[in-house]
């Protein structure tokens, strides 16, 4: 009676076929918000993070986090400025000056080193603003990374001029470039796509502004592999109606007028993009092999004859579990089969154990 079997396993470059096939991957696509949603559409904020370091960032929940504990943070909203404009705090002056740290620690993830000002793409007064607007996704949201032209994101306007709607419900909206784009830039934060005006909404992006194009600057940059997407703050004051405040040792309440911006067109439509990495093991079953059980009720307890009567010389079994087991024959995986597989003499089987990691 056959209870355990070994896998032939060969060398990756041999001509013979192995029964383990391993680092096998597949890049999957999924909706990156709570529970595999691919679009939020209800946005709140924790009244005690809103309370203690809100000059600096903002966590954006899909649920309300006061009355639903299993709520986390899908993304992070900030505002940075790099002189410290628009929030308190000056050389000599008490204040921490949370915006041009903000500023700073992008800048230092995002640029390279001889980088000290976020540059965006086209011609104009804007392509160099001294503040910016930047979402980061939470990282267990994120996971990987991004998925380039697969994100669209509103934020309402006051000028109709600007982007979608009508007096006093007008929204832009946003997306990047990958799709016009072969050859992204790359540079600290991985590769780089412009932000700019269009759509999603027919399964395929559609740019309705290109970079280049947009008036004063492009609307921002996108970083795919950290899941960050920094906007062009001044391009942003005039088409999203943003009005920052940028006094100096002022408090602007910046981060909160991007939160309502973002709120009131309320749409933020994201995929994610993972590579899975893959096992195969194929479990052979030949004729002659795992035909009997180690059930008790196999055999009577008396003479050892099948239970069975019609079992002999044609036993059969059924597999309902393939264990998978290490030399010293300790279980380190288990796969349950949908519904028992009838195994006798006559019939063979090849059953696949797939691991994911």
């Amino acid at each position: 009676m056959s209870i355990y079997k070994d896998f032939n396993i060969e060398l990756p470059n041999s001509v013979n076929s192995s029964d383990v096939v391993t680092n096998i991957k597949d890049t999957v696509s999924s909706g990156m918000w709570a529970n595999g949603s691919g679009t939020i559409t209800a946005y709140y904020t924790s009244s005690t993070q809103s309370s203690s370091n809100h000059q600096y960032f903002l966590d954006v929940y899909s649920a309300n986090p006061q009355s639903d504990s299993t709520a986390r943070p899908q993304f992070s909203i900030a505002y940075g400025h790099i002189h410290g404009s628009g929030s308190t705090g000056a050389v000599g002056t008490d204040g921490n000056r949370a915006s041009a740290t903000v500023y700073r620690q992008l800048s230092q993830t995002l640029l390279g080193p001889n980088e000290e000002k976020f540059t965006f793409a086209g011609s104009g007064t804007n392509i160099t603003p001294p503040f910016v607007y930047a979402i980061s996704v939470s990282r267990g949201q994120l996971r990987e990374k991004m998925d380039p032209g697969n994100w669209e994101l509103h934020l309402s306007s006051s000028d109709t001029t600007a982007g979608f709607g009508s007096p006093g419900n007008a929204y832009i909206k946003l997306i990047d470039d990958s799709g016009a784009t072969t050859d992204p830039s790359v540079n600290q934060g991985g590769r780089v796509f412009n932000v700019v005006s269009g759509s999603i909404a027919s399964g395929t992006a559609v740019t309705d502004t290109t970079a280049t194009a947009q008036p004063g600057g492009a609307y921002g940059l996108f970083y795919p592999d950290l899941g960050i997407v920094v906007l062009n703050g001044s391009v942003l004051n005039i088409s999203a109606s943003l009005s920052a405040g940028s006094g100096s040792n002022v408090e602007g309440g910046n981060v909160g007028k991007f939160f309502t911006s973002i709120t009131g067109a309320s749409k933020f439509q994201a995929r994610r993009e993972e590579i899975i990495t893959s096992q195969h093991y194929f479990c052979r079953v030949p004729n002659k092999e795992f035909n009997f059980s180690s059930n008790p009720t196999f055999t009577t307890g008396s003479n050892g004859s099948f239970t069975v009567p019609t079992f002999y010389k044609n036993p059969k079994s059924f597999i309902t579990q393939v264990g998978l087991y290490n030399d010293n024959n300790e279980l380190l995986a288990i796969a349950k089969l949908s519904k028992p597989l009838l195994k006798s003499y006559s019939r063979e089987a090849i059953i696949k154990v797939k691991l994911d990691f």
